[in-house]
């Protein structure tokens, strides 16, 4: 049997979590599963919206007109897409922001660090959480550069989504397309150990209820990958053009 030669490196004991701290972390876990799944909810209507590409320029064209018509005549042109970006930012920041005191709090609640920290143990989702998050990001902001503002895209022409989306993934962008590829598999990493851990926290602790928990998070992870994915690679291949 291994004997473990790690070498403990002298700590102060450290005070037990009070009980007002415990309910603060749970009550944080419970808004970090809310705000994700709400941005979950978010990325499957934005993905459906997407594979509109499919069914030609004219059908996609409406669809990016009619977003900006949603709420009229009650709220003025654009407006909902707005206010639709505005609680978006506020789900992202307060889950990032909640993400971050939590792991304050749990490298704080460590009594002892080890000399040789051992191996971690775990999925490769959970131990890249973080790169991920710094990942999709960079993405959304380059995104909204990109195809909202339009101020990255060369050949963008206000009013042309359907043309714009072509000339954003063109094969001569291809560095495009593999950045674009490379933000949304960290997203699919990053949603399926989200959306187990959404799960556990909100109540579901059972072995088979994790189980199912596990691949029901795989396989939305999958789908939102290949649905994203589909619409560049159709664009660089000549599917769509």
């Amino acid at each position: 049997m291994a004997v473990d030669t790690r070498t403990p490196k002298v700590a102060k004991a450290k005070p037990a979590a009070t009980p007002a701290k415990r309910t603060s972390s749970v009550a944080l876990k419970i808004f970090m599963a809310v705000t994700g799944i709400l941005l979950v909810l978010f990325l499957y209507a934005h993905m459906i919206g997407n594979l509109k590409i499919f069914f030609g320029e004219g059908t996609f064209d409406h669809y990016a007109h009619w977003l900006r018509t949603i709420g009229t005549p009650i709220l003025p042109n654009e407006w909902y897409l707005w206010i639709q970006r505005g609680g978006l930012t506020i789900a992202v920041v307060g889950h990032v922001v909640a993400a971050t005191i939590l792991a304050r709090r749990a490298r704080r609640a460590r009594p002892v660090k080890y000399a040789h920290r051992p191996k971690v143990q775990g999925s490769y989702a959970a131990r890249t959480m973080r790169w991920g998050g710094v990942i999709i990001l960079l993405f959304v902001i380059y995104h909204i550069l990109d195809l909202t503002t339009l101020t990255l895209n060369p050949k963008a022409e206000s009013g042309h989504p359907y043309a714009n989306v072509v000339a954003d993934f063109a094969p001569g962008r291809w560095y495009v397309t593999l950045f674009y590829t490379l933000a949304i598999v960290a997203i699919g990493f990053h949603l399926r150990h989200g959306l187990f851990s959404a799960v556990r926290t909100l109540g579901q602790q059972k072995p088979r209820g994790e189980v199912i928990a596990r691949a029901t998070a795989l396989a939305l992870s999958l789908i939102l990958v290949i649905g994203y994915l589909s619409v560049p690679f159709a664009v660089l291949t000549g599917l769509v053009d």
